[in-house]
């Protein structure tokens, strides 16, 4: 079976109705963007945080997967498909993909602020406030507080290097639904294999090497256009 690496942006979940910071309206427009999403602003005002995250939860658990993550699920009967996402939402799972790894974090799950590699799924019965909305007083078993599972601005992206391996890996290449601006997952592309097959799908395409083949689509009418060219 040929390894194949999706790595989808904001613009696969937008189909869902999830809108991302450079979208208009929905809560991104209440809040500066560095107050709710960057290392300092958590610092500032995490109880800010807690309840920006919270109404974000909640518009997700309203959302459904789109087509576009609907069919990339079912490349997984022809392909040895790895999800490379930068969205923090579950969508790709719900979807019904296997091997899915987020750039950026999940934003159904929270960690302990002592210990990192204590991760949990929310709802949460290990977690004070059991319910989906967490508070600067939620504590894990331990007795330590908690804060979104989410890659701030200002912050390391721990899953980079595991995803530079999987694109080196890739007989091909599917990038769906991202300006190609936000750094380091931008770069991705640059790690694939010289002979891997590369496509592109956006309606707003960035300027792409030309070796690229260039789908000029929304996600879901732009796989759709892949599928063809794949078989």
């Amino acid at each position: 079976m040929k390894n194949l690496v999706v790595i989808t942006g904001a613009g696969i979940s937008a189909e869902s109705g999830l809108s991302t910071f450079r979208d208009a309206g929905g809560l991104w427009d209440n809040y500066p963007v560095m107050e709710v999403a960057s290392h300092d602003g958590f610092m500032r005002n995490p109880a800010l945080i807690h309840k920006f995250y919270n109404g974000l939860r909640r518009k997700l658990l309203k959302a459904s997967p789109s087509g576009a993550h609907t069919m990339i699920a079912g490349l997984e009967k022809r392909y040895n498909v790895n999800v490379i996402t930068q969205n923090v939402d579950d969508l790709h799972e719900r979807a019904g993909s296997t091997r899915v790894l987020h750039l950026h974090g999940e934003l159904m799950k929270v960690r302990s602020m002592a210990n990192e590699s204590r991760v949990y799924t929310l709802p949460c019965a290990d977690l004070s406030d059991k319910g989906l909305d967490t508070t600067v007083d939620t504590t894990d078993p331990f007795g330590d507080h908690v804060r979104p599972h989410i890659v701030f601005f200002g912050e390391s992206v721990p899953e980079f290097e595991p995803a530079v391996e999987i694109v080196r890996k890739a007989d091909v290449v599917v990038v769906i639904g991202t300006s190609l601006v936000v750094y380091p997952a931008a770069a991705l592309l640059n790690y694939s294999s010289p002979a891997a097959e590369l496509y592109y799908i956006d309606p707003h395409p960035a300027a792409v090497p030309a070796r690229v083949h260039v789908i000029a689509k929304t996600a879901t009418a732009g796989v759709a256009d892949l599928l063809p060219l794949l078989k």
